[in-house]
């Protein structure tokens, strides 16, 4: 199968670095390839790359060097451009620089108004958008009344009013309280359910990655990690020495185990957690 995002030895630096306070090189020959309904989380502190990677998934940054495609196309190939936002599109980290008119319903279809799609169409794909991401009873609210996740739930009804095959996120929880948070991720997850839409999520939550098929940490442009969450988050010495994370229940299974307890050192789930140390209470006759 051929993948729908792939980045083949992918470098990139942003010109006149120095005066924006930039490190030289951005993304450090990076390669790589995400298949077609893959759930994938990309780690990284701050400065680490991960949004300028997203960015090349939307053709919003091109490579100094190396080649990146989507859905095939080569980003590079100006012509195709609106082939690659069609394929692969871009959600941000605050919902307030896409909303762009005073009715969520409007707002949601202002993209297909644009692009001359017939009237009934957009009716079609702006109701079918508000339902898969739970705003279908605020259509006709105005969007800068609403709480933060609704602003991005309708953000990212917006890019699914466009059927892409891809959404890249950037960080598009960071904003947000934990309901808020709770939401968005929630809605997320639907989309690859229900649409088999890829979703590549830009985080700094290790909760929301834990949830993802996948997991890939970019540390100074370079990927150091790529798995399933368990082995990404098994690693848990080497996340901490390049400034990251690990979820709380990882945290605590690790620091356990350091103190000599036999617990697994892939838990990244809460309950798994629990039942884990309820079975080392009864091991050691502990009543609990």
């Amino acid at each position: 199968m051929e993948p729908i995002l792939s980045a083949r030895d992918v470098s990139f630096a942003y010109e006149n670095y120095e005066e924006k306070n930039l490190p030289p090189v951005v993304l450090d020959d990076v390669s790589l390839d995400v298949q077609p309904g893959e759930f994938v989380a990309v780690l990284g502190h701050n400065g680490s790359g991960k949004s300028t990677l997203a960015k090349h998934f939307n053709a919003i940054l091109l490579p100094t060097s190396g080649t990146v495609y989507v859905g095939g196309i080569d980003t590079k190939d100006e012509e195709r451009l609106y082939d690659v936002r069609q394929t692969a599109g871009m959600v941000f980290q605050n919902p307030d620089n896409q909303l762009v008119a005073t009715i969520v319903e409007e707002d949601v279809a202002f993209a297909l108004e644009n692009l001359g799609v017939e009237p009934a169409e957009i009716r079609r794909r702006v109701d079918e958008s508000l339902k898969a991401v739970g705003m279908y009873q605020y259509r006709e609210h105005s969007p800068h009344q609403l709480s933060g996740g609704q602003k991005q739930r309708v953000a990212i009804a917006g890019i699914i009013a466009m059927r892409p095959k891809c959404i890249v996120l950037d960080e598009p929880t960071a904003m947000l309280d934990p309901q808020g948070r709770r939401e968005v991720l929630r809605t997320i997850r639907q989309l690859g359910e229900q649409f088999g839409i890829t979703v590549v999520l830009i985080t700094h939550y290790m909760d929301e990655a834990a949830q993802c098929d996948r997991v890939v940490v970019v540390d100074n442009g370079k990927i150091i990690l790529d798995g399933v969450p368990r082995k990404v988050f098994s690693h848990v010495e080497q996340l901490k020495s390049v400034g990251l994370d690990v979820p709380q229940v990882t945290e605590l299974a690790w620091l356990l185990r350091q103190d000599g307890y036999d617990l697994p050192d892939d838990i990244i789930f809460e309950e798994e957690c629990v039942q884990a140390i309820e079975k080392l209470l009864e091991e050691h006759h502990v009543s609990h």
